[in-house]
């Protein structure tokens, strides 16, 4: 009961830490009724961040944050899910594996995603990490990041327009801060000049010696649209 209470807790404290923001001054998270390319009307742009608690061994953690009708976010619960129904297997394919060396190996895979109204990904980032410690130190780490992105016929649709990865340390930590960013571009059926859409997602995953991780989460969308949703996660 006490394990479930603490938990109970954890997972609240994860949707609290979730909030939004304008992308810029003068994007208003509510914005006016604006007539955009392929689209009756654009939310404007909006920053979406927030952190995760580490789940359970066997589990994942995810939330889904949609754009109502209102264009204000609407922060679904933060729920825990058995790790193999987890959507990670959709843009990490190593992931899949455990880490089978030893007790004290770990692995840890994140996801951050953004979809449509249709419920069609659009764009995603995803890593994996895998480290080993003795309790008070790390020995060794090493994080992975992949990008996923939606295409259309006729060679348009979204593109990866960077990707970057970082970690402050790999051998002899007391904890391995890593972090990965994306930045996609979007040319196709619901904008032909490029100029419209762009999502740029940054993923944070923090390993600490005693086996344990933590998850944070940012997206930055140049226009959004009622419905689009942002679903993220980890195990």
């Amino acid at each position: 009961m006490r394990n479930r209470i603490a938990l109970a807790a954890a997972l609240a404290a994860g949707t609290l830490a979730l909030t939004a923001a304008p992308a810029t001054a003068a994007d208003a998270v509510v914005a006016d009724a604006t007539a955009g390319p392929g689209a009756g009307r654009s939310c404007g742009g909006l920053r979406l961040t927030g952190a995760l608690p580490a789940p359970p061994a066997g589990t994942a953690v995810q939330q889904r944050v949609s754009i109502g009708a209102d264009c204000r976010p609407v922060f679904g619960e933060v729920t825990l899910v058995p790790a193999e129904g987890a959507p990670a297997a959709k843009g990490v394919a190593a992931a899949a594996a455990a880490a089978a060396a030893a007790p004290t190996t770990r692995q840890f895979t994140s996801w951050n995603e953004m979809f449509d109204c249709c419920n069609i990904r659009m764009t995603g980032l995803y890593t994996t990490s895998s480290w080993t410690g003795d309790g008070t130190r790390i020995t060794t780490a090493d994080t992975t990041a992949t990008q996923q992105w939606n295409r259309e016929p006729w060679n348009a649709g979204w593109s990866l327009k960077s990707a970057t990865k970082n970690s402050d340390c790999t051998a002899d930590c007391a904890a391995s801060h890593n972090e990965a960013h994306a930045e996609f571009t979007y040319k196709g059926i619901f904008d032909v000049t490029g100029a419209w859409y762009a999502n740029t997602h940054h993923s944070y995953v923090d390993l600490a010696a005693d086996g344990t991780a933590t998850c944070r989460f940012d997206v930055e969308l140049r226009h959004t649209f009622i419905g689009w949703n942002w679903q993220r996660g980890c195990r």
